[in-house]
């Protein structure tokens, strides 16, 4: 089974397949044993900052590593990579799929350079998946008080279909009032409607990947996953569970200085949110 196996089983099925964030071994490793535990395929990510603390390479080859030893579908995504070298980098180290995220550009040179990105991944690796990104997601993966999302944020249906025609892209990150983050004093207001729309404009062989899923409710990711949803993006979630757990952890123990035996505990607390999304996502016992 390949990802596009499991895409196009996640779309005819209406489940989603989950991609979470890591930048320690923690992490993965909450990721990789929930999943397995679950019986369900995975993605993880890392960003821009998250491969320049962990490496590149040394990402690539830690995800190996994990895949040889839980033998499940596990792909590792490149995830919001702004330059054309980033994304050269990540293809060359070996990643299983790459966001070419030029969103922040107008629309003909978020076309050019995502196209661009494409074609040189798909000489170096024919099965990599490219992803684009099309419309302004707004916020940053962390807490945020209000976030104001504008219609003009927001991906036209017909723009959608013009970019993947012409980009080559196998998955799509559109605006469809998602955030980046979590806000605490305004609510974020999931548009399935437009949702739909888009994915009829792209058609079924292109897949949707919603991204700022932190803070959404179950009633959003099932809404969104009805209407096209395929792969739904969650990280600063997980990083609260992470950081909420080793503050506790150096509350309780102030003089252990071993540094897993400080760490243990933000495995267990990531893995209940991993747990909690992947069962509302519909992923468990897919593989």
């Amino acid at each position: 089974m390949t990802i596009k196996n499991y895409l196009k089983n996640a779309s005819n099925e209406k489940w989603a397949l989950g991609h979470f964030n890591f930048s320690e071994i923690e992490a993965i490793r909450a990721i990789v044993e929930t999943a397995a535990d679950l019986k369900t395929p995975i993605f993880v990510g890392t960003s821009e900052g998250e491969r320049k603390h962990v490496g590149v390479k040394e990402a690539a080859a830690l995800v190996k590593a994990f895949r040889e030893e839980f033998g499940i579908p596990l792909w590792l995504n490149a995830d919001h990579t702004k330059t054309f070298e980033g994304v050269k980098e990540a293809v060359d180290a070996g990643y299983d799929a790459i966001l070419a995220d030029f969103s922040a550009l107008p629309f003909e040179e978020n076309l050019r350079l995502t196209k661009q990105s494409v074609e040189y991944a798909k000489s170096k690796n024919s099965e990599i998946i490219v992803e684009g990104e099309l419309g302004y997601v707004r916020g940053d993966s962390k807490l945020q008080k209000v976030i104001e999302i504008k219609s003009e944020d927001l991906t036209k249906p017909e723009e959608a279909a013009r970019f993947v025609a012409e980009t080559g892209v196998d998955m799509l990150a559109p605006a469809v009032g998602n955030i980046h983050g979590i806000v605490t004093e305004s609510k974020e207001k999931i548009d399935a409607a437009r949702i739909a729309d888009i994915k009829k404009a792209v058609g079924e062989n292109i897949y949707l990947v919603l991204h700022g899923g932190s803070g959404l409710s179950e009633a959003d990711f099932k809404s969104a996953i009805e209407a096209g949803i395929s792969m739904v993006h969650i990280n600063t979630e997980i990083r609260i569970a992470f950081t909420e757990a080793l503050k506790k952890s150096l509350a309780e123990s102030p003089d252990e200085t071993t540094p897993y035996k400080i760490l243990d505990p933000t495995v267990v607390a990531m893995e209940e949110v991993i747990g909690k999304k992947l069962k509302i996502f519909g992923s468990i016992n897919k593989i």
